[in-house]
């Protein structure tokens, strides 16, 4: 593993859990969007001007989730982000969640960019060139 990427610490709350007191498992999709939204925001990719200019914006195509060990009320999760691959029209990203330096999620989550309406588009120069640069430091 590469010692440079991208991480978002989140604490589990109450609201995060079910009935048998561990994370509930789509709430795994909603913690990684948030360190993905972050991730970008931190390489300087703005999603609101992307929408508001261009009328382009960043989906989610395909998501492969394993979920290996549970998480609960109180812990305190770290979201690594990193670039697996990428395309002309496509980005892959390694999306794992640890608590106490163990691994319990591990996700594999495909970006595109579409126009609104829903047209896939090629990823733009700009994002192709800001991912390129970091794709060798920030993988996982």
């Amino acid at each position: 593993m590469s010692e440079k990427y991208h991480e978002f610490w989140c604490r589990v709350y109450y609201e995060d859990t079910d009935l048998g007191g561990i994370v509930y498992y789509a709430n795994y999709l909603k913690f990684i969007e948030r360190a993905r939204s972050e991730w970008l925001r931190e390489l300087g990719i703005d999603q609101n001007l992307l929408k508001a200019q261009n009328r382009n914006i960043l989906v989610v195509r395909k998501i492969e989730a394993n979920y290996l060990m549970p998480a609960k009320y109180d812990d305190v999760l770290i979201i690594k982000t990193g670039v697996k691959k990428m395309t002309g029209a496509s980005i892959v990203l390694n999306q794992d969640i640890y608590c106490v330096d163990k691994v319990i999620f591990k996700s594999f989550v495909t970006i595109v960019c579409v126009k609104i309406g829903g047209k896939v588009l090629r990823l733009p120069a700009d994002i192709r060139r800001l991912l390129s640069d970091k794709k060798k430091n920030i993988s996982i």
